[in-house]
């Protein structure tokens, strides 16, 4: 059975702004404009190119949610098939730890022509995707 979203609009206390949800019957699944968007800009990012995660957060609409990027990142990569590993943190670097997917990131990267520098940073005047 497929699932069919409805749209819903709900107005905040003490705020003139309506907040969109995308909400679907089964398992009560929300799905908040901001993931979508986030998403939807992870895709765009080409390959041999990287954006950080307060960018994409700043261009999906909330510019203090890079954190949430990277949670959006950690849950929804594989399913969804997002290239994760052009997603780095302000200074060019990855933000992953050694033996924590560190190096999977760097050969990702590298595999599509990024260059790591001194400390392995990438260089974001060269190299900085912006949507």
């Amino acid at each position: 059975m497929a699932i069919v979203p409805k749209i819903v609009l709900i107005k905040q206390p003490d705020d003139c702004r309506l907040l969109l949800f995308f909400v679907c019957d089964k398992d009560s699944f929300i799905m908040k404009p901001f993931t979508s968007t986030v998403k939807n800009l992870i895709n765009k990012i080409p390959e041999g190119r990287v954006c950080t995660y307060g960018i994409i957060a700043a261009c999906a609409g909330n510019p203090k949610a890079a954190r949430q990027v990277a949670r959006i990142l950690h849950s929804c990569s594989k399913k969804d098939g997002l290239p994760w590993y052009r997603v780095v943190n302000r200074n060019g670097k990855i933000s992953l730890k050694p033996s924590c997917g560190f190096e999977v990131q760097k050969q990702l990267l590298e595999g599509e022509g990024i260059v790591f520098g001194l400390r392995n940073i990438i260089d974001l005047e060269m190299l900085l995707w912006l949507p």
